[in-house]
């Protein structure tokens, strides 16, 4: 069984994520210019001014979708019109706004002096800050990051190193702050740290049965999206690692009857994520990886970490901003995909469409049918929402789910 007590990783997450968001509210109290941002833009830039800190209303909207109260917040910004068919993580982040986070349970977020979008990880992104753009008159900086069929390109390359550089005199110049190269050369080297302890924690899952399931790395992400270039980060995802490879050494396993070893294509259904890790548990079955958090630090085609020189912070942050599965295309997406299917040892795949993410969804079908006839490996599709819980039926997904296993046993008698 899945076990219900925190860890001790569980209890700094707990920790530094408060203080993360109170520490927010306290410095845009005090003066500190407020950036708000889309979960691609390299908040590193922010470390290179004295009083600059940000905000990122994707991960707000995951925590008020996992602490249950989404469709609450989903419900506000409908109520002033905007259609269910829109992403919930805008739907909850407009809601918020409403009545300045009533119901967040970090009290919502200060109000932004600059908002900062990009139009590769999702279009839709550029249109949602529009709405704070308009309603209160603050600045929104939209990103133009090309789309990926092939790995980046020199040309792209450029384009976004110097899209980077247009952002840090932008926010020069309203803020009044110099930037300072060598601290954000320091943040940059704070987040490569972080990854690669990511990565190692990550790479426990090899293990047969694995000492994590893929439901701890969706909660324990969430310092890369709000506390990007600190040592709290980077600090967070050694003891996560260094617990990981306890718990291996230890025998200490989440599934210890682990008979079927899955893998998760899309964003967490952050309302499910503990009664879906308890319930796979009873089955036996364990999601040990996710493309939506194996991409972190990568280059698109792989989920391996990106082997920076630790020269060039800017080279480095460019090549990765492409590191989220959305900007991928099919061939992209197909090889990264190959490559955990072998190194984790995967029985079976749960291609999660996302009603509220057509940019990760769009090209699942394609992608289950080449999983399934190139390489043999048994595959389903459910239906989910990553954060309104009122698009998710849980008997609908685990008749599917419970097909798979079925599916996965016959294949291994045959």
């Amino acid at each position: 069984m899945a076990q219900s007590t925190k860890s001790r990783a569980g209890r700094h997450l707990s920790q530094i994520m408060t203080d993360g968001y109170m520490e927010l509210h306290t410095r845009a109290s005090q003066g500190a210019f407020c950036v708000w941002i889309a979960i691609n833009v390299p908040a590193e830039i922010f470390a290179g001014f004295e009083n600059v800190i940000y905000a990122v209303p994707e991960s707000h909207s995951a925590m008020c979708a996992g602490k249950g109260i989404g469709a609450v917040m989903c419900e506000k910004a409908e109520k002033l019109g905007y259609s269910m068919d829109l992403c919930s993580y805008a739907r909850i982040d407009i809601g918020n706004t409403t009545d300045n986070g009533k119901d967040s349970p970090t009290f919502g977020l200060p109000k932004p002096d600059l908002l900062v979008s990009n139009n590769n990880n999702c279009a839709l992104l550029a249109k949602w800050f529009d709405v704070h753009h308009r309603e209160w008159s603050v600045p929104h900086n939209v990103m133009d990051i090309p789309f990926c069929y092939t790995p980046q390109q020199e040309k792209d390359h450029r384009y976004i190193i110097s899209q980077i550089k247009d952002l840090i005199k932008l926010i020069e110049r309203l803020s009044g702050q110099e930037f300072d190269a060598e601290r954000f050369n320091t943040a940059v080297h704070h987040s490569w740290r972080g990854l690669k302890e990511w990565k190692r924690f990550l790479h426990c899952a090899r293990q047969c049965p694995s000492p994590i399931t893929a439901f701890d790395s969706f909660v324990h992400m969430a310092p890369f999206l709000t506390l990007r270039g600190t040592p709290v980060m980077a600090d967070h995802f050694k003891l996560l690692a260094d617990e990981a490879e306890d718990k291996s050494a230890t025998g200490q396993l989440p599934v210890p009857g682990e008979k079927f070893r899955l893998f998760w294509d899309n964003i967490a259904p952050w309302h499910q994520l503990r009664k879906m890790s308890k319930r796979l548990a009873e089955l036996d079955a364990n999601i040990v990886g996710a493309s939506y958090t194996s991409c972190m630090g990568t280059v698109e085609g792989s989920f391996a970490l990106y082997d920076w020189d630790e020269k060039d912070p800017f080279d480095y942050i460019a090549r990765t901003m492409n590191a989220y599965m959305c900007p991928h295309g099919l061939e992209l997406r197909h090889s990264s995909m190959k490559e955990a299917i072998s190194e984790l040892t995967i029985d079976g795949i749960i291609f999660a469409s996302n009603r509220s993410c057509k940019p990760y969804s769009i090209t699942q079908m394609d992608q289950q049918k080449r999983i399934s006839e190139h390489l043999g490996i048994p595959a389903t599709m459910i239906e989910v929402d990553h954060a309104d819980v009122r698009k998710y039926s849980e008997a609908n997904a685990f008749l599917r789910i419970e097909a798979l296993l079925e599916t996965i046993e016959a294949h291994r008698k045959n």
